[in-house]
């Protein structure tokens, strides 16, 4: 008998590889994201009234304060979703120069360009989100040439991987999900990196300065992690993943380990700042 899927929509502009990766859930086999709109697929013998919760739960810990309203659920016959979901992904151009594709698109490059290849998976970051999208155009105007540079939470790498493609000279991603940071390394090795960039499972110590971090954090996440992410913060900090309400509470946290805003973007409802420690105030 042919197997028959749950497709459930969400009206939202979180991360779908943040959602996906705190559900947590293997039944999960596709998705995939539009501007304000989450796809996710369940075979139907995977999908019960504890799914649907744990959904709703996650969904309140990303921000969304009534995700009741937001989720439509849908029983489709059987498809080969992933060739659908395939089909879906475009190549995107972010800021000036940095173009995103998958493997199976070809993406007009200008001069000057530089060009990263991420299939999307079942989760992690393809470049696609506001959160995402708004660090990858700031690293267009940070990067000089040369820098270390550290990235918190990596999921897929992109962060990492855009700062040595614009000219740092080496990068550490470090994510506490083993299945993001292998991800991350079968990315890397597409994409031709060798050395110059290291890929860690494991927490955040503080145990050695950057030149620059970058942070795509969840709110709670960055207030757990503001000392430490002081401590490794030699000139810069720039961190995603605040909803435009959040960002008093997250320069009070920063505030007191050291560190001081200087920057701001905004796009669709989210914030990126900018931080560095008293002693390197350099373009705040």
């Amino acid at each position: 008998m042919a197997n028959e899927w749950i497709e459930v929509r969400i009206r939202s502009s979180v991360d779908s590889g943040e959602l996906v990766a705190l559900l947590s859930d293997p039944a999960v086999q596709g998705a995939w994201q539009e501007p304000d709109l989450i796809h996710l697929y369940w075979p139907v013998e995977r999908w019960n009234p504890d799914v649907l919760q744990d959904l709703r739960t996650v969904l309140k810990e990303l921000g969304e304060r009534e995700p009741e309203g937001r989720i439509t659920i849908d029983r489709l016959p059987d498809r080969d979703w992933n060739q659908v979901w395939a089909g879906s992904v475009q190549p995107i151009r972010i800021g000036r120069r940095v173009v995103i594709r998958p493997s199976w698109r070809r993406a007009d490059l200008r001069s000057g360009d530089v060009e990263l290849v991420i299939d999307p998976k079942q989760a992690f970051g393809t470049g696609h989100h506001a959160t995402t999208q708004m660090l990858i155009e700031w690293l267009e105007h940070v990067i000089r040439g040369g820098e270390s540079v550290l990235d918190v939470g990596t999921g897929s790498g992109i962060l990492a991987m855009a700062a040595l493609r614009l000219g740092a000279g080496r990068a550490l991603g470090i994510d506490t999900d083993p299945v993001a940071v292998d991800c991350a390394r079968g990315y890397a090795k597409d994409n031709g990196f060798g050395d110059e960039l290291a890929l860690r499972c494991g927490a955040l110590t503080g145990e050695q300065a950057y030149d620059l971090v970058l942070a795509n954090l969840d709110r709670q996440t960055l207030l757990d992690s503001a000392d430490r992410l002081a401590r490794c913060t030699g000139s810069r900090l720039l961190v995603s993943g605040l909803l435009t309400d959040q960002r008093e509470e997250i320069v009070a946290a920063f505030a007191a380990a050291g560190l001081y805003p200087g920057r701001q973007r905004e796009q669709e409802g989210w914030v990126a700042m900018e931080f560095a420690p008293a002693q390197s105030c350099e373009g705040v």
